[in-house]
């Protein structure tokens, strides 16, 4: 059955879906929505925590003992957590374990524009990106998932635009995940620095692993169109690429970091001029580049406050920007 939800609203159904069993976060915009309708789900533990620190160290663990957590916050809120999320990316994971953050172009309720991929990629920590309320509830079971399979926390990253629309949803019925048992193993959970010395090569063969399967990962296709004109684009951008450029073939990124490298190159090579556009940092672009593709985006988009349609629009016929 299909009803409006909001993106927030959505990952918490996607979350209930995929048999969250705990879920610790700190309210701040635009993430505050998730844990009010996590809590009214009967099957899930949900808490605020005193702080964003706190809420990802329970859901750390939880994951530990065994059952799927999820921690939410803005993308201020990941600095404060920084400590046990850094930390969680060598440990790796138990059960499942998935951090919600919510950037906030434009900073409309927010100290800065920071971008959640930096710190993920700082970390080595994947990070899906979904465009609508329908991805956030999709990409939610798959983040546990990937959790899983690859030992690794994963990030869901909204934007505000993404966090705050309604759109049309799916819902499906909850899996009741067994416990995973727990394993006392001091060597994979205690940071110490002879434990972790270990750990950082598995962390970087992890990263290796997912940058080859992101290029069959099916939240990564390729929508093609007119070959002059090819757009790589994410999250709430693909929403505003698809309005305002109908005729761009468009490769359009579900898993964000690691990037499909193999993916993206030979969809380069079959256009003839490449665009990336996206929220915030160029932060795929600038990976692009540094492979040595020839692609353009910040230049023609800036990177100062929200991408709309219109401004895109604008900027490729030339024209000035028509401003919020």
């Amino acid at each position: 059955m299909k009803q409006l939800m909001l993106g927030n609203e959505a990952v918490a159904r996607g979350a209930y879906e995929a048999g969250v069993r705990v879920v610790s976060a700190y309210p701040g915009t635009p993430s505050t929505e998730i844990n009010e309708a996590v809590a009214k789900y009967e099957e899930i533990y949900s808490e605020w925590a005193p702080n964003e620190k706190v809420a990802v160290e329970t859901a750390l663990g939880a994951s530990v003992a065994g059952v799927r957590a999820m921690s939410c916050m803005k993308h201020v809120g990941l600095n404060v957590a920084a400590d046990p999320f850094f930390t969680a990316a060598y440990t790796g994971v138990n059960a499942g374990l998935v951090l919600v953050v919510a950037d906030d172009p434009g900073m409309h309720s927010s100290q800065n524009e920071q971008d959640t991929r930096l710190l993920a990629r700082a970390a080595h920590v994947p990070v899906l990106d979904p465009s609508d309320s329908e991805e956030c509830r999709q990409f939610m079971p798959l983040a546990f998932e990937m959790s899983e399979e690859y030992d690794t926390p994963v990030i869901v990253r909204l934007t505000k635009r993404v966090a705050h629309a309604r759109t049309l949803t799916d819902t499906g019925e909850r899996r009741e995940i067994p416990l995973k048992k727990y394993i006392k193993n001091p060597s994979k959970y205690i940071s110490m620095p002879g434990n972790m010395i270990r750990r950082h090569p598995l962390v970087e063969q992890r990263e290796i692993r997912l940058s080859e399967d992101a290029n069959t990962l099916s939240i990564n296709r390729i929508e093609w169109a007119g070959k002059q004109l090819g757009v790589i684009t994410s999250g709430a951008a693909y929403n505003y690429v698809k309005q305002a450029l109908p005729d761009a073939s468009v490769l359009k990124l579900g898993l964000v970091y690691p990037l499909p490298r193999r993916m993206i190159e030979e969809f380069a090579n079959q256009v003839h001029e490449l665009v990336v556009i996206e929220d915030m940092e160029p932060f795929i672009e600038d990976t692009i580049k540094a492979w040595g593709i020839r692609c353009s985006g910040k230049d023609k988009t800036g990177i100062l406050g929200e991408l709309f349609a219109r401004k895109i629009a604008h900027k490729f016929a030339g024209e000035e920007d028509p401003g919020p």
